[in-house]
């Protein structure tokens, strides 16, 4: 034990990553765009966690209380993104982890976005969107961290 733990002084524990749970939702085959945006995450500090393809929304909410995770990150090219997407914000609220921050990637209108966004999605990355965009977006979100 140092001298200063002994003397009683407050030690402050180091600033732990945001962990993101990424997720491929539904029945939608195509991950390669998720794992570029894990890797990009990966690589600016961030902790993530990646469950795979075809997962159910109670599968991702249930991975990210497991894991602990401030954000979850889902991707989606099939088009259900108005179904799948909210499915996890309810399930968020049904399981009372409503301060997980969900954001999402795909392919989603700019109508769809706008409501998503009123449906407790925080954000959502269109195809294209600079992985840096994302990157900023979290540290805004997350500036303590």
């Amino acid at each position: 034990m140092s001298e200063v733990a002994a003397a009683g002084a407050q030690v402050e524990e180091p600033a732990r990553p945001v962990r993101i749970v990424l997720a491929k939702v539904g029945l939608d085959g195509h991950d390669r765009g998720v794992k570029v945006v894990a890797r990009a995450l990966r690589d600016a500090g961030f902790e993530i966690i990646y469950t795979g393809l075809r997962q159910t929304p109670q599968m991702v909410v249930e991975a990210a209380l497991q894991e602990d995770a401030q954000v979850i990150g889902l991707s989606l090219h099939s088009g259900a993104h108005m179904t799948l997407f909210p499915a996890v914000v309810e399930e968020l609220r049904r399981r009372r982890a409503e301060d997980i921050v969900v954001f999402g990637g795909g392919i989603v209108p700019e109508d769809d976005i706008v409501e998503l966004k009123k449906q407790g999605v925080a954000e959502i990355f269109t195809p294209g969107a600079p992985l840096q965009s994302i990157i900023d977006w979290l540290r805004n979100r997350f500036p303590a961290r």
